[in-house]
């Protein structure tokens, strides 16, 4: 939030989501990091992949992180055995038995 802009009020609701095990360890290792809750971590997260890097639209997003944030990301990366890049969910398949929900249909893209 920038200097003298005012909060907004804002509605939220419990989401029920299937992740990675490692990423997740790694995402409430950063949260108690940055002193914010899961919930907070993963809006900041949200709301900068939706803004593009000036001169890299489609291909780069604004990062939420500092240089401190970056190293504790690596270091809970590596206590958390999280060693894939960031392409890597593309090929994740679950385990055996844990099957995941059919996804909903694409949004056609415009």
């Amino acid at each position: 939030m920038l200097e003298g802009e005012s909060k907004s009020a804002v509605e939220r609701v419990q989401l029920g989501v299937r992740m990675e095990k490692s990423m997740v360890q790694v995402l409430k290792g950063l949260a108690e990091f940055k002193e914010m809750t899961l919930g907070q971590l993963l809006e900041e997260i949200v709301l900068h992949s939706f803004e593009a890097a000036p001169g890299h639209v489609g291909q780069m997003c604004a990062s939420p992180h500092g240089e401190k944030s970056f190293e504790a990301i690596a270091a809970l990366k590596r206590i958390y055995g999280m060693n894939y890049d960031t392409h890597a969910n593309y090929g994740f398949q679950d385990k055996q038995g844990e099957a995941e929900p059919s996804p909903r249909p694409r949004i056609k893209q415009v």
